[in-house]
């Protein structure tokens, strides 16, 4: 997942991001498979990359992409595997362009199970509380939140992603969620839905029109807390004249079945990055030989598997560190001295290098800031 998590914002909860009566908040299923995606979102994100043109070398070998895990529904991919893919995807294009390609590959019934969650239900709102409580049968549990507010004559869906992602990557995942809830609530209604509004958790980009296909609208924000699109609640409170009743339990009920007899892919970089994490929450020294020795390797044994994974023990150091310098320093107050000393750094003044060198900003300002 790596260089930082997407936080809400520095000084508020989730629930206190989203203004508007609680329509519908945290997953509810029983078998979430926190750390990997469903296989049908990994098709797509594949789709996309061969159409930007991206190599499969880059790509083809990681865990979850073999075509007896891609291509059938009984896998759950990795969620680093997707995670691989879209950064290389936003080094390759603009992240604009992008969450407007991904979003084109997620053609109706490519989701599986979840698409008809929404497209099935009594109204587009019953399909999206479904939509938002199995998320999981979709993305990462783990990560990904969805919540539903309705404020007088608006519904508002904000998205939450806590993932460790690069900026861009980061950027275009939420544009592509929004655009792919856009996407489903037309297909459900059988005509295109444009929405009051959207808000990005992103700085804004050079050029708009990307986006501005992508949603239909010019009323796009950027530089928000939570990302989120809202439509006007008489839209999704119509009835869905081709709903066909019962079907939305039954659905679900396949939701929940496909998810409790889905295997979950987890390779052996996610058992060292959960070493290493485990290690760093204990405020332990950590030190390759001292990771080594805690995964019953020998110190070169290790330098060559993260060499085989794509990855080295200095890169994964520096994520984990980012991904808790940037927590800390947006969701607590501690001082950046304090801060330091529980990344792992030497003092207060090699923390501001390094955050100045990931983000171009102080400490004080990324507390101040939306992460892009």
């Amino acid at each position: 997942m790596r260089p930082e998590p997407a936080a809400a914002s520095p000084a508020h909860s989730r629930d206190e991001q989203v203004i508007g009566v609680p329509l519908c908040s945290a997953p509810v299923i029983s078998h979430a498979h926190e750390g990997t995606t469903a296989s049908a979102f990994t098709r797509v994100n594949v789709a996309a990359a061969r159409r930007l043109g991206l190599s499969p070398d880059g790509y083809v070998h990681l865990l979850g992409l073999a075509p007896e895990h891609l291509d059938g529904d009984g896998y759950r991919t990795p969620s680093a595997t997707n995670i691989r893919i879209w950064e290389s995807a936003t080094v390759h294009a603009p992240w604009t362009e992008v969450a407007q390609l991904v979003t084109e590959e997620s053609v109706l019934g490519a989701l599986g199970v979840w698409d008809y969650l929404i497209t099935s239900a009594p109204t587009p709102l019953d399909g999206l509380r479904d939509a938002a409580a199995y998320l999981a049968a979709l993305g990462d549990a783990g990560t990904e939140t969805l919540r539903i507010t309705e404020d007088g004559a608006d519904i508002t869906i904000s998205h939450f992603n806590e993932a460790d992602l690069t900026y861009d990557a980061a950027r275009a995942i939420r544009a592509y969620m929004l655009g792919l809830l856009q996407r489903r609530l037309g297909d459900a209604m059988r005509s295109r839905l444009v929405p009051v509004r959207v808000a990005l958790a992103a700085q804004a980009p050079r050029r708009h029109d990307a986006l501005t296909e992508l949603y239909g609208t010019e009323a796009i924000d950027f530089e928000v807390p939570v990302s989120s699109i809202t439509f006007r609640a008489a839209e999704l409170k119509a009835p869905n004249p081709h709903a066909q009743p019962g079907l939305s339990a039954v659905l679900r009920r396949h939701a929940e079945q496909s998810l409790a007899a889905a295997i979950p892919l987890h390779g052996w970089l996610d058992h060292f990055r959960s070493v290493l994490a485990a290690g760093h929450a204990e405020g332990s020294t950590q030190t390759l030989a001292s990771v080594a020795r805690r995964m019953a390797l020998s110190s070169r044994t290790l330098q060559r598997r993260l060499d085989e994974h794509g990855t080295t023990w200095s890169g994964e150091v520096e994520n984990l560190r980012r991904a808790s310098v940037t927590r800390l320093l947006q969701n607590t107050d501690l001082s950046v001295e304090a801060v330091a000393a529980l990344s792992g750094y030497a003092d207060a003044r090699v923390l501001r290098r390094a955050v100045r060198r990931w983000y171009g900003q102080t400490p004080g300002s990324l507390r101040r800031a939306v992460v892009p």
